[in-house]
């Protein structure tokens, strides 16, 4: 019995980190989404379309890149919900990739004293006919492919933590 692509793809992928850092302040980096190719190994440019600032409904362009192979995506914000969280669903694959910030616990697990950073890719649904096709043929696979995706989230949320607790004038 052999296991099909579309039972490969994981309805979740998930990474975290803790940022010493206010909401607002990483509010306002998550929520740029053109400035995510400054964060992702894999986003090469975000083109906003309608202008800013990013709002539910936002629709974007984003060019990605993996090695040699390059390919754009197109996005839609499907959950905007300022401090809280961000969300967009890629048009060509179904997913939907979200920033989800919330009060991390204190050294003393008392109080808050900075913001947690959950970045998700859901596939509930798994993924289009055709993605699934092109990551077997050109990514290695869907397993070899998730586990890139988990390095680069993990990637990501640190580049936005270190931008985030950067000092400025530093």
């Amino acid at each position: 019995m052999t296991t099909s692509s579309a039972d490969q793809v994981e309805p979740l992928l998930e990474q975290t980190i803790d940022v010493r850092a206010t909401p607002d302040r990483v509010w306002a980096l998550v929520s740029d989404l053109p400035r995510m190719s400054r964060w992702s190994p894999q986003v090469v440019r975000s083109i906003l379309r309608g202008g800013r600032p990013v709002r539910l409904g936002s629709r974007m362009v984003n060019v990605n890149r993996r090695g040699l192979l390059v390919w754009p995506t197109q996005a839609k914000v499907v959950r905007f919900e300022p401090t809280r969280e961000i969300a967009f669903k890629i048009k060509e694959n179904g997913t939907t990739w979200s920033f989800t910030l919330e009060p991390a616990a204190g050294v003393d697990g008392t109080e808050a004293d900075g913001t947690r950073i959950v970045q998700r890719r859901e596939a509930q649904q798994g993924t289009s006919d055709l993605s699934r096709k092109l990551v077997d043929r050109f990514m290695g696979g869907q397993v070899t492919f998730q586990d890139e995706l988990r390095a680069g989230m993990r990637q990501t949320l640190a580049r936005i933590k270190a931008e985030a607790e950067a000092v400025p004038g530093r």
